[in-house]
């Protein structure tokens, strides 16, 4: 049997989410996930401790593959949280024990190496701009996904700034996902014309605000561009997300590697 090597050239990326948390091993060259995603539900009640276990469990799983990266590797971590120093201000689909824990301590004693931690849609923005639909693009490009609420990820010259809430932006007496996330369509009962128009109104003011040179629309609904994209009327282009599920993973395991020195 031929002896494995450790990969200079990997890291891997942990996608903690409301129901299941997942990882891979990401190809810093080209932004793409080596083998299989590995996935594990969401432990309930998902306290800091139930967690990091389950991270810990699917870091050991991804290590024991070819193209894991060495055991001393950081990892790549995302979370449902606005992220400030490595601290969780919020807490959104985990258990509210997170607020104001030390994220980055948790997983990095519970790992035994170096993480780096970040908010979820942030690192999705992040790989989209590097691998993805906004790849070379410079100035402004605001990666928007619309889900359950609205995310946003704001990349100036291909750098994050990171926990840019334009989801909670007030249009019209309201936040701004109340009205036109993907949760909000399906509750209300919209077709595609009808979500189209608050779109086109959430749009133009984010466009109003920022000037950004291109947005980038994420989340499951992108799946369903071509039924509410061509009808918004924008000065900048916008265009579907291309990383879909994988982003997360991605993004979060390209921070690591930025912010410990392993790439550009």
């Amino acid at each position: 049997m031929s002896k494995k090597h450790p990969s200079p050239h990997t890291v891997i990326g942990i996608d903690i989410g409301g129901t299941g948390i997942k990882g891979g091993i990401v190809n810093l060259a080209t932004g793409e996930i080596e083998g299989e995603r590995y996935r594990i539900s969401t432990p309930q009640p998902s306290t800091p401790q139930a967690v990091a276990k389950v991270v810990k469990e699917i870091v050991a799983e991804l290590m024991t593959r070819d193209h894991a990266p060495a055991k001393d590797a950081p990892v790549g971590i995302t979370f449902p949280a606005i992220i400030s120093h490595g601290i969780a201000r919020s807490a959104a689909n985990v258990d509210q024990s997170w607020i104001d824990a030390d994220v980055d301590k948790i997983f990095s004693k519970e790992l035994g190496r170096d993480v780096q931690v970040m908010n979820d849609a942030d690192a999705a923005g992040l790989a989209e701009a590097r691998y993805g639909a906004g790849q070379g693009v410079k100035g402004t490009v605001l990666v928007i996904t619309l889900g359950t609420g609205i995310g946003s990820a704001f990349i100036h010259d291909g750098k994050l700034i990171p926990n840019v809430e334009l989801g909670h932006l007030e249009i019209d007496g309201v936040d701004a996902e109340s009205k036109a996330s993907a949760t909000a369509r399906e509750r209300d009962g919209l077709d595609w014309d009808q979500y189209a128009v608050r779109l086109q109104r959430y749009f133009s003011h984010v466009e109003f605000l920022f000037s950004p040179e291109l947005f980038i629309v994420g989340g499951g609904i992108s799946k369903r561009s071509e039924d509410y994209l061509p009808q918004l009327k924008l000065r900048t282009k916008i265009i579907p997300a291309e990383l879909a599920n994988n982003a997360g993973i991605v993004g979060g395991a390209l921070q690591a590697a930025v912010h410990f020195k392993l790439t550009k």
